[in-house]
């Protein structure tokens, strides 16, 4: 609703001064609305997820990208051991584990 009635005044005057700064307002504004609905909550969202990584410690319960369940065993600079099942122990980048939403609010 807002975009249409910016875009209307933007065409309304093309050739007069009013014209280029409605235009320049519209471009202000589609700025900010992008930085405001796709930027913030992506790098807010990527923040939290290298949080998660940085705070992994023994014990911890993980999903990794893939889907597999299971307890980290050994965490080191740049992987991690993961136990999935009894004597198969794995080892992972840390940036193949998800934070685990059932897990979010419980910790």
């Amino acid at each position: 609703m807002l975009l249409t009635i910016l875009l209307q005044a933007a065409q309304q005057a093309p050739g007069k001064a009013g014209g280029m700064a409605s235009s320049l307002l519209l471009i202000g504004l589609l700025i900010v609305v992008f930085w405001l609905f796709f930027i913030r909550p992506q790098s807010k969202k990527a923040k939290e997820q290298q949080k998660f990584r940085d705070e992994l410690k023994k014990g911890d319960k993980v999903v990794t990208i893939g889907g597999f369940h299971g307890k980290i065993t050994e965490v080191k600079e740049h992987t991690v051991m993961v136990s999935l099942a009894p004597d198969v122990e794995v080892e992972l980048e840390k940036s193949a584990l998800v934070q685990n939403a059932s897990q979010v609010g419980g910790q």
